[in-house]
């Protein structure tokens, strides 16, 4: 039997719909691009979310695109420090240790690191400490630029980590799924900045250490470069996918609503419907 493009969609999303319809109360938000078939399943794709630390992928990439026009190099040293200006206002804060999934830097401050150690360590464990360091050298604009030369729409990187204070004056990061998606589809096609570069980043990205939702229930084997998120009520992954003998697909999922005692069932529900989703492409 063939099926028209319209049909084939809706036997990819059918499946995944119906095991997102049981969480009552929750936003969750879907977007895949198959680069094999150039099949896409978007489920509230557009829908705004705070992104958490997915936007430290696009950090990365502007450190990267920055080293390729010689501005610095990757192993260039930055000094270690703990104090930050507020986009608000200019006031300096501070990170807390308990506050991140990477500590040890906490431990070196005034010790020199370099840009590419700093930039693994913001993308596999995640620290919130590199990636204020990063983004104090990188800035706003710079990363927003390049993201609109590349064409990522919705996604906007604005303040730092952990500033609470623009935060509450509503200066937020902000992401969507087809966006993330969008991101996670030019790295995998080696478009952004470079082949070379984007396969650098993929290979950060393949380090991930937080493996509880997109890779988690996948056969094993299954290569996940990825980068998750959660802050509060909001847990999020995207990444690429690389089934054996074909090409990858990038996939992001974001999702509101689950309370923090509730991040078991979070990176669950999501760990299942990249299951489903593969299932449904492969």
């Amino acid at each position: 039997m063939t099926y028209g493009r319209n049909e084939v969609q809706l036997r990819l999303m059918f499946p995944i719909e119906k095991y997102i319809a049981q969480f009552s109360g929750k936003d969750i938000s879907l977007s895949v691009h198959d680069l094999e078939t150039g099949r896409e399943i978007n489920l509230r794709a557009d829908e705004s979310y705070h992104p958490a630390s997915t936007v430290k992928v696009h950090l990365m990439m502007e450190v990267f695109r920055q080293a390729h026009t010689g501005r610095f190099s990757l192993d260039d040293p930055l000094t270690i420090f703990n104090s930050f200006p507020s986009i608000a206002d200019g006031s300096p804060y501070s990170l807390e240790a308990k506050d991140d999934s990477e500590t040890s830097l906490y431990e070196r401050i005034g010790e020199t690191e370099s840009i590419r150690e700093l930039t693994r360590l913001m993308i596999v464990r995640s620290s919130n400490l590199a990636t204020n360091i990063l983004f104090q050298k990188i800035g706003a604009r710079a990363i927003n630029e390049f993201l609109a030369e590349l064409g990522i729409q919705d996604v906007a990187f604005v303040r730092g980590m952990y500033d609470l204070l623009a935060l509450n004056r509503g200066m937020n990061n902000r992401g969507a799924a087809r966006g993330l998606t969008q991101t996670m589809r030019l790295i995998a096609e080696g478009k952004v900045v470079s082949k070379q570069a984007s396969d650098e980043m993929i290979g950060v990205l393949l380090e991930q250490e937080f493996n509880e939702s997109i890779p988690h229930l996948l056969p094993e084997g299954t290569r996940v470069a990825h980068k998750t998120g959660w802050s509060d009520d909001f847990y999020h992954d995207t990444g690429i996918v690389f089934p054996v003998n074909r090409k990858p697909y990038a996939i992001s999922i974001m999702t509101r609503g689950f309370a923090e005692d509730q991040a078991d069932e979070a990176h669950d529900c999501m760990a299942n419907i990249s299951k489903l989703v593969y299932e449904q492409l492969i």
